[in-house]
């Protein structure tokens, strides 16, 4: 996906929203889930708590002793991490009583622990034991009947039970959020895909419409959608309109001057004499200038043209023929060689132009053969170009002399007919369409024109 894309950015910020979201939940559930098994694991050693203190009675010397032991094994072996104590307060010289599993050692846990208690009076904390294992434990001061004193009651099971018990559900949790992600990236993948369809649709219609093949956008659009192609329909509608006009205020404007102008002739060749040949001269040369600003704005206004289509094979070879009937004398011949389908997205009356100017130039200097290829070339920028080259067989042109000759009105051999108007003709053509004209060595020997212009599909 392109990094500036519309889809790109959508996916890419729903994705990062489903992601943070999804990571929150996983990190808010294995909270809430270790909190519950914890409260579980403490509701288990508050029940051996209460049958602790059922088996607890005071000896006469006030130490605290065991009637009967209790039912769960794992507090009778060593080092289980399974342990109990009774503790007599400080004050007391008693001894502690302490599980078979503590081996007659005793846990020492920190009294700031015992800080935090429930309402029922009972502290949570975690601690380790003798032998470096980690223990869960829960503790809780009682009077022992006949008492008055406190005594502390602790009891602590071994913390791998419940980190087994959360790893599991970890497991199953990041396995079914990872499911979850990647079923919610589809379908954000999908969603973005068919809310953009229509805009991917436009876009083929204007794409149609610049080949020639439509000559307005078409079809149902959503409704967030349908200004804009109702804009765009008028838009080009405008810029028809727009071009017609040009096209008929050029050909008024020719008609205009062309009857001044030739009445203006046609007087000064009545009479005679300086006046007479100056008048005559100048009108000339305005008649030139009209000319040439005409045809320039008549190729500008066909260039703009939008949805202007036309085949090259056809066109090449209809000049190929005509200038072999024009040249037979001379025996030239030319060869057209185009990619089948190949099409100018421009006005056909200025691709007759552009290579009927580069064709009859390549005949008047060719020895007896003009070469024209046409193939398809696609710029970096992903648009389609085509590029029509010209080779003929000649003397060839000097390449310090190539710039000269596309300059307007200059003549390079006065021996040759013409008026030194085509080569620039045909590149102010080319760049109005966004295309250009270059000269070349060709393989043969001669000059090459290559000639680029834009291609539709």
């Amino acid at each position: 996906m392109r990094a500036n894309s519309l889809s790109t950015r959508l996916i890419l910020s729903a994705a990062a929203v489903a992601i943070v979201l999804l990571v929150a939940a996983a990190i808010l559930l294995d909270i809430l889930f270790r909190s519950a098994v914890e409260r579980n694991f403490d509701a288990r050693l508050v029940a051996v708590l209460d049958g602790l203190t059922a088996n607890v009675e005071l000896a006469e010397d006030g130490s605290p002793g065991m009637q009967n032991q209790i039912a769960d094994t794992r507090f009778s072996i060593p080092s289980s991490g399974w342990y109990w104590q009774v503790s007599p307060p400080p004050e007391k010289q008693a001894a502690i009583l302490v599980s078979e599993s503590l081996l007659e050692q005793a846990l020492v846990p920190d009294a700031s622990l015992f800080a935090n208690r429930d309402k029922d009076g009972v502290a949570s904390f975690y601690l380790i034991d003798p032998t470096g294992q980690r223990l869960r434990a829960i503790e809780k001061r009682l009077k022992l009947f006949g008492g008055t004193d406190d005594y502390s009651f602790l009891i602590a099971g071994n913390f791998d039970e419940l980190k087994a018990e959360i790893s599991a559900f970890q497991r199953t949790l990041y396995l079914v959020l990872g499911v979850l992600g990647a079923g919610l990236l589809l379908a954000i993948f999908v969603q973005v895909k068919f809310g953009l369809r229509p805009m991917a649709r436009m876009q083929e219609n204007l794409t149609a419409i610049r080949e020639g093949k439509a000559e307005r956008l078409e079809g149902n659009f959503p409704t967030e959608m349908q200004p804009v192609a109702e804009e765009l329909n008028l838009l080009i509608q405008a810029n028809t309109e727009i071009i017609d006009r040009a096209r008929t205020q050029v050909g008024n404007l020719a008609h205009a001057l062309k009857t001044p102008l030739s009445v203006l002739t046609n007087e000064a060749r009545d009479n005679k004499g300086p006046l007479a040949a100056k008048v005559t001269e100048q009108t000339q040369v305005m008649r030139d200038q009209v000319s040439m600003y005409l045809d320039r704005a008549r190729r500008a206004a066909r260039a703009q043209t939008i949805g202007s289509v036309t085949a090259i094979e056809p066109v090449l070879a209809a000049l190929g023929r005509t200038l072999m009937r024009i040249n037979q004398d001379k025996g030239t011949v030319v060869e057209i060689a185009v990619s089948p389908d190949l099409k100018f997205r421009g006005e056909r009356q200025d691709l007759e132009e552009m290579a009927g100017n580069l064709m009859d130039n390549a005949c008047k200097w060719s020895v007896s053969k003009v070469s024209v290829k046409a193939e398809p070339a696609e710029a970096a920028d992903g648009r389609l170009w085509l590029e029509i080259e010209v080779d003929d067989d000649g003397p060839g042109l000097p390449e310090d002399k190539r710039a000269d000759a596309m300059k307007r009105g200059r003549r390079l051999d006065e021996s040759k007919p013409g008026s030194g108007l085509g080569l620039s003709i045909v590149a102010e053509t080319a760049a109005m369409y966004g295309g250009s004209l270059r000269l070349d060595h060709a393989a043969g020997g001669g000059l090459r024109s290559v000639l680029k212009l834009p291609a539709v599909q």
